[in-house]
């Protein structure tokens, strides 16, 4: 089974029971995420901690995150799996130019 994972940086992720943490923003809000649902740190981020957390979780918890790092989390390979995005472009249609040639420049 996979779940959808956005990595998220956090200030402070205490454990406070055998089951939850204590998850605190950088913008100081803080909310309570349960343990089942954080799946690891995200070692590619350098400047602070970041987590991968379960998106559905974050939908309706109040903590800040940012959706620009998505991936998803395979439970039967325990591997993290990139998110795709396929768009397809479909091009204007141009009406081709007529030129004609300079006078001057044939022979």
């Amino acid at each position: 089974m996979k779940t959808k994972v956005i990595s998220v940086r956090l200030q402070s992720l205490v454990a406070i029971s055998d089951k939850a943490y204590e998850a605190t923003s950088f913008d100081g809000s803080t909310d309570i995420i349960p343990k089942s649902q954080v799946f690891g740190r995200d070692y590619d981020v350098q400047k602070s901690d970041a987590y991968w957390i379960s998106a559905w979780i974050l939908d309706k918890k109040n903590i800040q995150f940012s959706s620009k790092k998505v991936a998803w989390f395979n439970t039967e390979t325990n591997h993290f799996e990139p998110d795709y995005i396929i768009e397809k472009h479909k091009p204007q249609h141009v009406d081709p130019v007529k030129i004609n040639p300079d006078a001057t420049l044939t022979r």
